[in-house]
């Protein structure tokens, strides 16, 4: 699961949701890390958009921890990418993190 968030510069670009979704398929069909998955996504829309921030937070369960080796279903990797306003600004984040965690629920 990839949680995806951007605030766009006051009469900057926005963007639809389904293409956010496209970036994160794009990205994620390739072969390579979650956390290089994880700062593609967030660099793409900081480069594309140019908003005061971006933060994108991807959940994911690998096979290798459940099918092979440790054998653990159910174990999952959160990795996190935050730029601008979300890095610098604590309140910004922590009301973008809420958002996620109301998400799980």
């Amino acid at each position: 699961m990839a949680h995806v968030a951007y605030i766009p510069q006051k009469g900057g670009m926005i963007t639809g949701l389904s293409k956010l979704a496209r970036l994160v398929d794009s990205f994620s069909r390739r072969l390579q890390i979650q956390e290089r998955l994880t700062s593609q996504v967030a660099g793409a829309i900081q480069r594309t958009l140019e908003p005061q921030g971006t933060l994108v937070v991807v959940e994911a369960e690998h096979l290798c921890m459940s099918m092979r080796g440790v054998q653990k279903p159910g174990a999952v990797t959160v990795t996190s990418a935050v730029h601008g306003v979300f890095r610098d600004e604590v309140s910004t984040r922590l009301e973008a993190m809420r958002f996620i965690e109301k998400g799980r629920h």
